[in-house]
């Protein structure tokens, strides 16, 4: 099973190279490659979930120990990196293949679907990667994809929003380098099991906090949690929605919050001044994202507030099961808190990720993002509508959709863990949230058609509608994993990764050449 490893980032290099090649000949290869291989992609996610031992590693180059330190380059698959790998692929595949349809109105078809799969093949470098500067060079793959896909449209409004991303986020390239420089100038490594290691030999330093409060910034601005949130909301709204969905489904996630817990989590030492950071700067994100949303009128944009907000909920768990983990509090508490912020990043790919399709056929079919230009949509887009409600009702925590199994499981560890304004905080955020997606099935989907004409449109064709409803139904199935079975099988691992924190370290270096 080591040897599939690889294929997870050939198999998107090579959709790009190719349908850059070929796309002058054949110009619809890019709409039949890139679904095929997010397809394949996605079944190879799922089935290391199936791995015959919790870590896989897969050595390329064959490089051997230079005086004790692994310098070659390997990818690792534990629990963590495979939940990751399955949640990218998936929404890929979904993204893609919606894409067939949407991205006909627009030209350069050949070059989205391109950088589509570079976005894809830096995502999966990032979570497989086991050493800091190749997590740094599939990152940039991935954002430098992004960027130009944002300003897809070549629209003012996307070429402002495109800019405005690519000025911040090489900010927090910058930031990350810097702290990656100086973990190799303290430690001599840049792999991130031996630099576990030396560090936890060495103890902690002035520096080394310094590197830590470097990183949370540069990954919290790319995953854009409050204050490192100006970016997002005119990004997501600008791109084009199968991209908005990839971009707050799970690049957010792989080049931000995935880092974060896998170095703070299995390299650094936890400490309760940074552990407390992070659960902070998780509830601020997650009370300022619904604020803001509120008072949206944009579709899109009332969306992209939101991704913040529900992202927070993510840091707010995991955080959380920092601070209990690193003052030697209950384990069953932290378990808790942490399987809750994974579980709600699971989640919250699909919700989100729906919502933003839904908003995508909106805008196909009725041309405007503007809530108080729409209007009983229901009955020109009833498919639109049904899966709407869906995800609206998952995101807002009402039971029996996935939304609400997440939250109960941070809100339960919050009051367990002694965490009781967080705990107040996430309840209020999740009212605010379904008040805020009741306004928007007012104002688009019900009440009074604002359209001259009622009959000019209808529903959304069959390859935007697909993607719709299977995340609709995931918006349901998902709620299966708090039953002990399938939590086993696709959440606990990715839990247990990083509650042990020290022993991620050595069942890597034990499989190295």
């Amino acid at each position: 099973m080591t040897a599939w490893i690889p294929l997870l980032v050939i198999l998107p290099l090579s959709g790009a190279f190719l349908i850059a090649i070929f796309s002058g000949m054949f110009k619809r290869i890019g709409g039949i490659l890139t679904p095929l291989f997010m397809l394949i992609l996605t079944c190879l996610g799922f089935m290391f979930f199936f791995r015959e031992t919790d870590v896989l590693v897969y050595h390329i180059g064959g490089w051997e120990l230079y005086n004790g330190i692994p310098v070659g380059i390997h990818f690792v698959v534990d629990g963590l990196s495979v939940l990751m790998v399955a949640i990218i692929n998936l929404m890929g595949f979904l993204a893609s293949f919606y894409s067939v349809s949407y991205i006909r109105k627009f030209t350069g078809e050949k070059y989205y679907y391109a950088l589509f799969c570079l976005m894809v093949a830096g995502m999966n470098g990032v979570v497989l990667t086991g050493d800091l500067f190749n997590m740094f060079i599939f990152l940039e793959i991935a954002v430098i994809s992004s960027y130009a896909l944002v300003a897809f449209g070549i629209e003012r409004e996307e070429l402002e929003a495109s800019f405005k991303y690519q000025v911040l986020g090489g900010v927090a390239s910058l930031v990350i380098l810097l702290g990656i420089a100086l973990i190799y100038w303290n430690t001599g490594t840049l792999n991130i099991a031996d630099i576990a290691i030396v560090l936890k030999e060495n103890g902690d330093n002035k520096l080394i906090s310094f590197v830590q409060v470097l990183l949370i910034a540069g990954f919290g601005l790319k995953a854009a949690m409050i204050p490192f949130h100006a970016w997002l909301p005119d990004a997501h709204s600008s791109a084009p929605s199968p991209i908005s969905a990839m971009l707050s489904g799970v690049l957010i996630k792989a080049v931000g919050v995935y880092a974060i817990m896998r170095l703070f989590f299995n390299m650094f030492t936890l400490s309760y001044e940074i552990s407390m950071l992070i659960t902070v700067i998780g509830a601020v994100s997650m009370v300022g994202g619904v604020l803001l949303a509120v008072g949206q009128w944009d579709f899109k944009r009332l969306l992209a507030y939101h991704s913040i907000s529900q992202m927070g909920y993510v840091v707010l768990g995991v955080g959380m099961g920092m601070v209990i983990l690193s003052v030697g509090g209950s384990r069953d508490v932290a378990v808790l808190a942490i399987a809750g912020g994974l579980y709600h990043m699971v989640n919250h790919a699909v919700f989100k990720g729906l919502l933003f399709l839904n908003a995508g056929a909106v805008e196909y079919k009725t041309g405007t993002r503007m809530l108080r230009e729409m209007g009983g949509l229901s009955n020109n887009m009833p498919l639109t509508s049904a899966t709407y409600f869906s995800a609206s009702m998952a995101i807002s925590g009402i039971p029996p959709f996935n939304g609400f199994f997440s939250k109960l499981l941070i809100i339960i560890a919050a009051v367990q863990g002694g965490f009781y304004l967080m705990a107040i905080l996430a309840v209020v955020v999740s009212i605010i949230t379904l008040a805020s997606f009741l306004k928007v099935h007012r104002y688009a989907f019900i009440g009074f058609s604002r359209f001259k004409n009622k009959k000019m449109f209808g529903e959304a064709p069959f390859g935007m509608g697909l993607p719709m409803v299977i995340l609709a139904v995931l918006c349901l199935g998902l709620s299966l994993l708090i039953i002990p079975f399938f939590r086993d099988i696709f959440l606990s691992p990715a839990v247990n990764t990083l509650i042990h924190t020290l022993d991620y370290s050595q069942p890597i270096l034990g499989l190295l050449p």
